[in-house]
């Protein structure tokens, strides 16, 4: 919303004219009445004030489209102005009429210039409320509001408010419910009729105001002028070693706030802010030097209107692009375990907070990790690219060796959960049960402990004399024991419990189970009998 500027006298005379119309509810006294007087003269003055002041503004407004050459769109603003002159007089006389018939219907002025009937009430009611005169100021004044507003762009708030309207009354349940007739006209003296009138002028001259003060400031909206000066500093190098010298140009930079310059690069529009364009694309190449280091170019536009006129100027510019490093790290750094979960950690610390990493991987699958940089990669064949991007631009790849998982070996426990003696063997009377583990490398379990988890699912065991088998003790998977007492009590010295271990699985990270080749050589086990 926006209004004229008030000066701090005017301001008070509306203060005053506030406080009388309050005092009016509760008793009208010759001395209000006086006052209403004073402030209607003083309104009258203000408004004298604006009309000197707004005709001045039109009569600069001329003289600037004069001395421009009366360019077609500066003439333009000039006929906008002259239309809202001419408005504004056709709403001031209309309210200066108002003003004369209620001098009129109260009985005129005294000898001395007194009005008769200052304290008149019903004819101010009658002419605006009964007879309607207030709704058709109202309709005026806002008709006039909106037309200001759209000869010169400035928006206004509506002049005449009902009582739910007005930030003053609309809280009051006395007065939210009137018009804008009865809450200015109702039960209100004549005198302060015309106070309320001269009021309603001063609110309109001071919106011209407003309105010709911005008409004003287009004149020559299209001129080059150079009227915003920065200090700029262009550095050789932003970033500078101890010891070395920091060298830089220092300029002056010069930008015009009424133009409104389209800029670009390589032909795509940047924003504009405060004459200056920002300039924001990714920095990406795809040679690189000796040094890591590959040139770049892009084309700066800027194409300014000056009125009928357009100007473009063009320049490129060159920059340096470094290729990123990228780190990596893992409990791993030589290669990577076949069908597991191998976490690793990606940097690329040239790229600092604006790393936004994506992967993918060739040979294998890539997966995010919750935390900057962290993937995991699950190898399925011998090699293994991983391709790492930043806010989708592709900063480098970078290779890893697979290799297969280590076979686990198998344990057989027997008495008090200890390994059993494969080269003494084992007394026939001890050897109640045994227990079969799948163990894990020390390597592989150390770097990997959740893909290091194996067990034996399936394995025959017999007691063996000589070339022929005495008898068999099943397998329990469940808890990996199986249980002697049905084949112990045959054997003999010099025999021999055989086992041989059928099938052995994997349980993975994922909580998935794979099988496990172990070879004829590895899933044979002999206990000697003593």
């Amino acid at each position: 919303m926006a209004g004229g500027k008030e000066t701090p006298r005017q301001k008070m005379i509306g203060m005053m004219y506030l406080v009388l119309t309050a005092l009016l509810a509760l008793q009208v006294s010759n001395t209000i009445l006086d006052r209403f007087v004073f402030i209607d003269q003083s309104l009258d003055q203000s408004a004298e004030s604006y009309k000197v002041k707004n005709s001045g503004t039109v009569d600069r407004i001329r003289s600037a489209v004069e001395e421009a050459g009366n360019r077609e769109e500066d003439v333009a603003v000039l006929d906008k102005a002259q239309e809202v002159r001419a408005k504004t007089n056709d709403v001031v006389n209309k309210l200066n009429e108002y003003r004369a018939t209620f001098i009129e219907a109260t009985g005129g002025k005294e000898e001395n210039g007194t009005y008769v009937g200052g304290k008149n009430e019903d004819e101010v009611a009658n002419l605006m409320i009964r007879q309607k005169q207030g709704d058709e100021i109202k309709k005026l004044l806002n008709e006039y509001a909106q037309f200001v507003a759209k000869e010169s762009g400035t928006e206004f708030e509506p002049l005449a408010l009902d009582g739910r309207e007005n930030p003053v009354f609309k809280d009051n349940p006395d007065q939210n419910k009137k018009s804008f007739a009865e809450l200015n006209f109702q039960n209100t003296p004549m005198v302060a009729g015309l106070a309320t009138l001269n009021d309603l002028k001063t609110k309109v001259l001071a919106r011209e105001t407003t309105a010709l003060d911005e008409l004003a400031r287009q004149v020559g909206a299209a001129d080059l002028k150079f009227d915003d000066i920065k200090v700029m500093v262009r550095p050789k190098s932003n970033v500078v070693a101890a010891g070395t010298t920091y060298e830089a140009d220092l300029f002056i930079a010069a930008s015009s706030s009424a133009a409104a310059p389209k800029m670009l690069v390589n032909g795509k529009p940047v924003p504009v802010e405060g004459g200056m364009g920002k300039i924001k694309f990714p920095a990406s190449a795809s040679k690189y030097d000796k040094d890591n280091r590959a040139e770049q170019k892009f084309k700066a536009t800027i194409q300014i209107d000056q009125g009928a006129n357009s100007e473009t100027y063009e320049e490129t510019f060159s920059y340096f692009v470094t290729k990123p490093v990228i780190q990596v790290q893992s409990q791993a750094m030589q290669a990577l375990y076949l069908n597991c979960a191998n976490d690793l950690q990606v940097n690329v610390p040239a790229l600092g907070s604006t790393y936004k990493p994506s992967f993918t991987a060739s040979g294998g699958t890539a997966i995010a990790g919750a935390k900057t940089g962290q993937v995991t990669v699950i190898p399925k064949a011998a090699k293994v690219d991983l391709s790492v991007s930043s806010n989708g631009f592709k900063i480098g790849t970078e290779s890893f060796r697979v290799k297969p998982i280590p076979k686990p070996t198998i344990e057989v426990l027997g008495p008090g959960n200890k390994p059993v003696n494969l080269k003494q063997g084992e007394a026939a009377n001890r050897l109640r049960s045994i227990t079969l583990k799948a163990v894990a490398d020390e390597d592989f379990a150390s770097v990997l402990p959740k893909e290091a988890r194996y067990r034996v699912v399936d394995a025959e065991i017999i007691l063996a004399r000589g070339s022929r088998p005495v008898g068999k003790a099943k397998y329990n998977a469940s808890n990996g024991t199986a249980s002697l007492n049905g084949i112990i009590s045959k054997a003999k010295s010099g025999d021999r419990i055989v086992v041989d271990v059928k099938k052995v699985q994997r349980m993975n990270s994922r909580n998935e189970r794979e099988n496990v080749r172990l070879g004829s050589s590895a899933s044979t086990i002999t206990v000697p009998i003593k």
